[in-house]
C-alpha cells in the first residue's frame, strides 16, 4: 500500500506538470514548478510557513550580501590607509558615491527614485501589496554605492525595501491574494532587518509597528520563521565586527535613573531637531529648480566636506560608536585633524556635540540629493554620540559613577524611538544587540519618554504625515484603512445611458423605458459632459405626449452639484458626497463622463471588506 501511494504521488505530480506547461501563459522554472505543486496540494497555514522560511532566506541573504559588501569597502578605506590619504578617500568617495547613485537611477532604473519605508506603505495601502520587480535588487545596488562609497545613511531601510519587495513578489507568482501578500511582504522585510542586526524578535518589532500598522492580523508563523532565517544566515556568515553588536556595559542601578530620565528629555528634543533638519533639507531640494545630477553634484560635495571635518560621518559610522561604548572615545579623535593639537577635554565633549548635531545634515543631504539609505543607522549612530556626549558633560560637571556605556547604548534606542515613532523596535533591537537585557528598564525610560514627545510635536511620523493627509497610507484608523482598499475602477458604475443636448422629451423618456437607471447623462455637441436628467426630472410632465416634442433636453437637465475627479481618492469621494447630498455623483475624466459612483456600491464593497478585514 505505501509503494501504491508512493507511485500515486509521482504520477500525481507528473500530471500536474503536464497540465501547468500546457496551460500556464508563461514557462515556469522548475523550482517554481514544484513550489505550484505543493501550493496545490498544502493547505494556506503549511504553504505560508513555507513560504517564510523561503522569503526569509532569500531576504536574509540579500542583507548579509549588502552588509558584507559595504563593511569590505569601508575596511580598505578606514582600516589599509593613513589618515592623509583617508582625508582624500572622505573628500571624493561619498561626492561619487552620490552622484553615481544618481546616474545608476537615471540610466538604468529610469528615473524611479522613490525609496525608503515611506515606499513600501504606500504599496501596500495603494496598489495591493504589489511591489514592483525591480524593487528586488535596486535598493541593494543604489545602496551599495550610497553608503559604500560614504554616503553618511544606513542600509536597513534598503534592505528592508529589498525584502518586502521579495515577499511580495513571491505571492504574487503563486497567486496568493491580498492578505498573504501583505504578510509575506512584511515576512521579507523582518527577515532583512533581523539579518541586518542579528535581531529577529526587533525585525518582528519593525514590522508591526511600522509596516503592518492598521493592518490586522493573526497569522504569526510567516513572520518568525523569516526573521530566524534572516537572523540565522546573519549570524553565521557575517563576522563580529560587521554585526551591530556591543558587549561591554555595566549593570543597572536603580540609582541612576535620574541619568536616563534626563538622557529620554534629550533624546526627544534631539529627534525633533533631527525630523526638522530632514524635512527642511527636502523642501530645500525639492525647491530648487535643478536637475537631478545637478542636485547630486551639489548634496555630494556638502557631504564630503562634512566628512573631511568630522570623520565619523562617513558611511554608517557604528564602528566610531562602538569605540564610544567600549570606552575609547578618544580613538575617535586620532582620525580626524583633532590628532594635530595637543588632547584636552573639552575636546571630546566639542567633537561629539558637533557630530552629533551634523548628522541630521549629513544624512538628509545624502538621501534627499540623490544618494539611497535610510534614517536606521543616522539615528543609532546620532543616539550613541547624543549619550556619550551626555555622559561626558556630567563628568565634566564633576557627577560620580556615571554609566557611560549603559548612557552611549540606551541612547540609541532613544533617539531611534523618537525618530522612527517605533520604540518596540528600537527597545528590542539594542537589547539583542548589547545582549542586554538588564538595560530593558533604562530602555523603556528613555525610549517612551523619546517616543511621547515626538508624537506630542507631531501625531504622526513627519516622514508620513503628507502621505497619511492624502490617504495614501494606512494609519491606526482601521475604518479608514479600509476605506483605503476601495478602488474607484471597482465603484464605477460604466455601462450608463446618454443623450444629447439637443434631444427632445420623446427621445429622454425611450431611454428610460428601455434602461434600467434612473440617471442619464447629457453631453453637448462635443460629446463632453454637460448634465444629467433624473427620473424624478420629468415626472411632471412624464404624462403629457403632447409636450414630447415640444420640451427639449436643456429645460429638463441640471447642472450637478459636485463631479467627482477619476484621480479622486475614495475619502474625497464620501466628502463630495456629504457636500452634495446625493445618491448617484458622476465621475469625469477631461471633461469626459466616465460614468457613475454611488453610494450603495461604496456601503457593498465597504462591508464586503470589512468581513474580509475581520476575518483576517
Amino acid at each position: 500500500m505505501t509503494r501504491f501511494n508512493r507511485i500515486r504521488k509521482y504520477y500525481s505530480f507528473f500530471r500536474f506538470k503536464k497540465e501547468f506547461e500546457e496551460y500556464s501563459l508563461k514557462s515556469a522554472k522548475s523550482y517554481e514548478l514544484v513550489l505550484h505543486w505543493l501550493h496545490s496540494k498544502f493547505n494556506r497555514n503549511q504553504f505560508l510557513l513555507l513560504s517564510g522560511i523561503l522569503v526569509g532566506c532569500t531576504a536574509g541573504l540579500a542583507g548579509v550580501l549588502l552588509k558584507s559588501l559595504v563593511h569590505y569597502i569601508h575596511y580598505i578605506i578606514t582600516d589599509k590607509v593613513h589618515f592623509q590619504t583617508q582625508v582624500v578617500f572622505y573628500l571624493i568617495f561619498p561626492f561619487l558615491g552620490i552622484v553615481l547613485t544618481t546616474l545608476t537611477v537615471i540610466w538604468f532604473f529610469k528615473g524611479q527614485s522613490r525609496k525608503g519605508i515611506p515606499a513600501i506603505l504606500h504599496e501596500i495601502a495603494q496598489n495591493s501589496s504589489k511591489i514592483p520587480r525591480v524593487k528586488m535588487y535596486s535598493q541593494i545596488v543604489q545602496s551599495a554605492i550610497t553608503v559604500g562609497l560614504g554616503g553618511s545613511a544606513g542600509l536597513e531601510s534598503p534592505i528592508a525595501v529589498t525584502g518586502a519587495a521579495l515577499g511580495s513578489n513571491y505571492a504574487q507568482t503563486y497567486q496568493l491574494d491580498y492578505k498573504e501578500r501583505t504578510l509575506l511582504l512584511a515576512a521579507g522585510a523582518t527577515a532583512g532587518i533581523a539579518a541586518a542586526f542579528n535581531a529577529p524578535i526587533a525585525g518582528m518589532m519593525f514590522a508591526f509597528e511600522i509596516l503592518l500598522t492598521g493592518v490586522v492580523f493573526t497569522d504569526f508563523l510567516p513572520l518568525i520563521v523569516a526573521a530566524v532565517c534572516g537572523s540565522l544566515l546573519s549570524k553565521a556568515i557575517l563576522q563580529e565586527e560587521v554585526l551591530f553588536h556591543f558587549e561591554s556595559r555595566s549593570p543597572f542601578n536603580y540609582h541612576n535613573v535620574p541619568f536616563y530620565l534626563a538622557l529620554g528629555i534629550l533624546c526627544g528634543f534631539y529627534a525633533r531637531y533631527y525630523v526638522v533638519i530632514s524635512q527642511k533639507v527636502e523642501h530645500f531640494f525639492k525647491g530648487l529648480k535643478w536637475s537631478a545630477i545637478q542636485k547630486a553634484i551639489l548634496g555630494g560635495a556638502v557631504v564630503s566636506l562634512f566628512c573631511v571635518a568630522m570623520p565619523p560621518l562617513f558611511g554608517e559610522g557604528y564602528t566610531s560608536v562602538k569605540s564610544l561604548a567600549s570606552g575609547h572615545g578618544e580613538t575617535i579623535l586620532q582620525n580626524s585633524f583633532f590628532r594635530y593639537l595637543p588632547f584636552e577635554s573639552w575636546m571630546l565633549v566639542a567633537f561629539t556635540g558637533c557630530v552629533c548635531l551634523l548628522k541630521a545634515f549629513a544624512a538628509s543631504f545624502t538621501i534627499q540629493s540623490g544618494g539611497n539609505g535610510g534614517n536606521f543607522a543616522p539615528s543609532l549612530f546620532a543616539g550613541g554620540f547624543l549619550g556619550f556626549f551626555f555622559a561626558v558633560v556630567c563628568q565634566q560637571l564633576g557627577l560620580d559613577n556615571i554609566p557611560v556605556t549603559n548612557l552611549v547604548i540606551v541612547g540609541m534606542g532613544g533617539v531611534m524611538a523618537g525618530v522612527m515613532y517605533a520604540p518596540l523596535t528600537a527597545i528590542f533591537l539594542i537589547a539583542e544587540s548589547s545582549s542586554g537585557y538588564d538595560l530593558f528598564i533604562p530602555l523603556m525610560i528613555v525610549a517612551t519618554i523619546s517616543y511621547l514627545m515626538a508624537k506630542w510635536f507631531s501625531p504622526i511620523s513627519p516622514e508620513l504625515q503628507k502621505l497619511a493627509k492624502e490617504g495614501k497610507v494606512f494609519t491606526r484608523a482601521h475604518d479608514k484603512n479600509i476605506l483605503l482598499l476601495l478602488k474607484m475602477d471597482d465603484l464605477i458604475e460604466k455601462d450608463f445611458q446618454h443623450v444629447s443636448i439637443d434631444a427632445t422629451l420623446r427621445e429622454v423618456v425611450e431611454l428610460f423605458k428601455a434602461g434600467n437607471k434612473n440617471i442619464i447623462a447629457v453631453n453637448n455637441k462635443d460629446n463632453l459632459f454637460t448634465g444629467i436628467i433624473a427620473m424624478d426630472d420629468i415626472r411632471p410632465v412624464l404624462f403629457e405626449p403632447a409636450l414630447y416634442d415640444t420640451v427639449t433636453v436643456p429645460k429638463l437637465m441640471q447642472n450637478p452639484k459636485v463631479v467627482v475627479n477619476l484621480k479622486d481618492s475614495i475619502n474625497v469621494v464620501i466628502k463630495k458626497f456629504e457636500e452634495a447630498d446625493v445618491w448617484n455623483l458622476p465621475v469625469v475624466q477631461d471633461k469626459k463622463l466616465v460614468g457613475f459612483i454611488s453610494k450603495s456600491s461604496i456601503l457593498n464593497k465597504y462591508r464586503a471588506l470589512l468581513q474580509e478585514y475581520s476575518e483576517a
